[in-house]
């Protein structure tokens, strides 16, 4: 009987599977990623708009390189990533092919964005302990906050990977108190959505 039943038993990946399919977590990362798609169509379609009858993008992109000290777009970009991602980070990895050294930008602008989500994580932890504060963001985050605490890490790998705000992500993490090293590990793939965005954009701008 004992053997019987553990034949029975389901495979972890098939529970978690279930798991993520009752609570809706595929139709979060659908959804997510359909509102994540129009305003990113409609930047590049602005984008090429600009680029042929306005002005080259590479030209605005040179000026920029030329203009303006890297250090001060490293900052622009790290205050960015570190207040819920308000400024895509598509136009720094542009920016970051058009310098002298682009794979060391790019790999800077990796990094940045991490800790800016490590900012972000201890943002929400912070705020968590202000009792104020913590309600009032309960209320203007409840879905994320909820969305964390039924699935934690997959959500964290989401903000990483998908054209979504990787800081609001962290920020719900940090307001939960989802664990540090846990969420390091899981932040890691934002390197693998910048390398792959950097080598798509380094194509098209050359």
């Amino acid at each position: 009987m004992a053997q019987k039943n553990k034949s029975n038993k389901k495979p972890r990946w098939k529970l978690l599977h279930q798991y993520y399919s009752y609570t809706g977590f595929y139709s979060f990362v659908g959804k997510s990623l359909m509102k994540a798609a129009l305003p990113i169509l409609i930047f590049i379609i602005a984008l090429i708009c600009v680029h042929f009858f306005v002005i080259d993008i590479n030209d605005i992109l040179a000026y920029i390189t030329e203009n303006f000290p890297p250090i001060g777009v490293l900052a622009v970009f790290f205050a960015s990533e570190s207040i819920l991602g308000l400024i895509p980070p598509e136009i720094f990895i542009a920016w970051s092919g058009k310098t002298a050294h682009p794979n060391l930008y790019l790999t800077a602008i990796a990094f940045l964005s991490y800790f800016g989500g490590i900012v972000s994580y201890f943002a929400g932890r912070g705020i968590a302990s202000i009792p104020s504060v913590f309600v009032y963001l309960e209320v203007k985050m409840a879905k994320h906050i909820k969305n964390m605490r039924k699935w934690g890490g997959f959500l964290i790998i989401v903000g990483a990977i998908l054209p979504v705000p990787f800081a609001v992500s962290s920020i719900a993490a940090g307001v939960i108190k989802f664990p540090f090293r846990s969420y390091l590990l899981f932040g890691l793939l934002r390197f693998v959505r910048f390398f792959v965005y950097g080598v798509m954009i380094f194509e098209a701008l050359n």
